[in-house]
């Protein structure tokens, strides 16, 4: 399959699957991840009322559009086709954040973002994270990773060594600083230095 479709067409497909997956494990309650021992952050909260309303406004049209087409039965089903297609896909971004949080191990902090980011940084190479409430961001900042959600990041790590962040195609940079977000972002911050202040001293910093 990796041979005869492009990596790109299959990255979408596998970013498609985790959306629809997503819904499932949020109609279940359930998260997709956390492992035994690790703290969990989500990071949801603030984009739920605009993906749920967008969700709501795409359900209208879907109900309108079926009314108004329903005398062309060929291109009636061609657009209730899309218009659920993109009815699931909007509550599927909803649905990916608020079943994929951030997660914290003994020795790792995983970062993602839906279903298309999935970062892990070794706790050893931050060299500081801080609560810094960010609403705008230069998108060309070389090195700098931004994980907005509802267009705001609030914690800053810096790292000491670049981590390898993969982008939703498949590219790859390496960025040694990031910006995120978390529904309780002081209560990351306080989990992530106690969790570095625990690293044994050659394994890494200390919190700053």
């Amino acid at each position: 399959m990796r041979e005869l479709v492009p990596r790109p067409v299959l990255r979408l497909a596998g970013h498609e699957l985790r959306l629809m997956w997503s819904l499932l494990l949020w109609a279940a309650r359930r998260r997709s991840g956390p492992g035994p021992g690790e703290q969990v952050f989500g990071h949801a909260r603030d984009q739920a009322g605009l993906l749920l309303g967008l969700g709501f406004v795409c359900a209208v049209e879907t109900v309108a559009m079926s009314y108004l087409l329903s005398p062309w039965p060929v291109l009636h089903g061609v657009v209730l086709v899309l218009d659920v297609y993109t009815f699931l896909f909007v509550v599927g971004l909803h649905a990916a954040s608020a079943t994929r949080p951030h997660t914290l191990s003994e020795h790792t902090l995983r970062l993602r973002q839906a279903a298309h980011v999935d970062l892990r940084i070794p706790l050893e190479r931050i060299v500081s994270v801080s609560y810094e409430l960010l609403s705008t961001h230069d998108g060309k900042e070389d090195g700098v990773l931004n994980l907005a959600v509802g267009s705001q990041t609030s914690l800053t790590l810096t790292l000491s060594e670049p981590v390898e962040s993969v982008g939703l195609l498949g590219g790859t940079r390496r960025v040694h600083t990031v910006r995120c977000h978390a529904d309780d972002a002081r209560s990351l911050l306080q989990a992530v230095t106690r969790a570095r202040s625990a690293l044994p001293p050659s394994r890494g910093g200390q919190p700053s």
